[in-house]
């Protein structure tokens, strides 16, 4: 009996000595992959820095849509500039406000009884738009084929730059998409091509051309009812893979300082808002937009100024 227990914790130990090496060997194995992941990792710091510094040699700028990590400085704003362009995105903060809140404060036509928002959600476009928001936003937060679909998103945003890069007179060198990010690298670049991204949803000025092409030349049935979904779900797709690669520490915002890159997108969106109401059928009229934006810049700026009044 003692030989035969002798026997048993020879071979426990034997196999715990085993099963130690065994892990040993897939920690190992961890770190190994960890120190590899850590030197791709610099080596394509190093290679963005070097890309960086050549553009900047050249008088080219690389503009880039960042989704995994390691995103280089080299965009920081000097820390005078950032302050000053942060003090005026806390200006803005204010003509923000005020663009949503006229949103909300729309009127119908004097002959109407109901309220303008009353009238658009009791409408057949706003109907289809909102099946439009609802899919896209199922779509979204099932995971499903979202590969395919950030691509899409990096493939318009870099358009977008693309696009403006052209309208401000400027060249492109160079163009990259993937699903791991893109870049444009220009000769040229100002707030507008920075930015446009952020508040132009790119596919949805595609479908919208589309739609107004095939128009011209064959009747659709019940055409105006799918452009409208599509709209919606285009929107949407563009409004949560925008809200997705904000806080990824994008490089087209801490160009021009990230504070204030967020102000003027909030903005450009409610102002494009706006305007997509007024061109909306039975949508309400720029020139009412407009008086509503004024009576209340008028009245809660004099609130503010007493407000302000009172801590002297």
């Amino acid at each position: 009996m003692s030989a035969s227990r002798q026997k048993n914790r020879k071979s426990r130990q034997s196999a715990s000595v085993t099963s130690s090496r065994r892990g040993g060997g897939r920690r190992n194995r961890r770190n190994g992959g960890g120190l590899w992941e850590t030197v791709k990792t610099a080596n394509r710091r190093a290679h963005q820095r070097t890309n960086q510094r050549t553009y900047a040699r050249k008088g080219l700028k690389s503009i880039r849509a960042a989704i995994s990590d390691g995103v280089i400085d080299d965009y920081r704003l000097p820390t005078p500039q950032l302050i000053l362009r942060s003090l005026i995105g806390l200006v803005l903060l204010f003509p923000c406000f005020i663009s949503t809140m006229a949103l909300f404060n729309l009127e119908s036509a004097p002959h109407e009884s109901t309220g303008y928002w009353s009238q658009l959600i009791q409408s057949q476009p706003f109907l289809f738009f909102t099946v439009g928001i609802f899919l896209m936003f199922g779509w979204f937060y099932s995971g499903l084929l979202n590969g395919l679909f950030l691509y899409f998103y990096v493939l318009g945003h870099e358009l977008t730059h693309a696009f403006f890069i052209y309208l401000c007179g400027g060249r492109i060198s160079e163009f990259k998409v993937t699903r791991q990010g893109g870049h444009v690298v220009t000769n040229k670049t100002n707030i507008l091509i920075a930015l446009s991204p952020y508040f132009l949803p790119f596919w949805s000025v595609v479908i919208l051309a589309i739609s107004l092409l095939l128009e011209c030349f064959i009747v659709i049935p019940y055409h105006s009812q799918a452009l409208y979904l599509m709209i919606g779900a285009s929107w949407t797709f563009h409004l949560c893979w925008t809200l997705w690669m904000i806080p990824r520490d994008q490089p087209d915002l801490k160009e021009n300082g990230t504070f204030f890159s967020l102000a003027i997108i909030y903005l450009a969106n409610v102002l494009l808002l706006a305007a997509l109401l007024c061109l909306a059928p039975n949508g309400f009229s720029f020139k009412n937009y407009c008086y509503q934006w004024l009576n209340l810049a008028a009245e809660n700026g004099l609130a503010m100024k007493e407000w302000l009044l009172s801590f002297l």
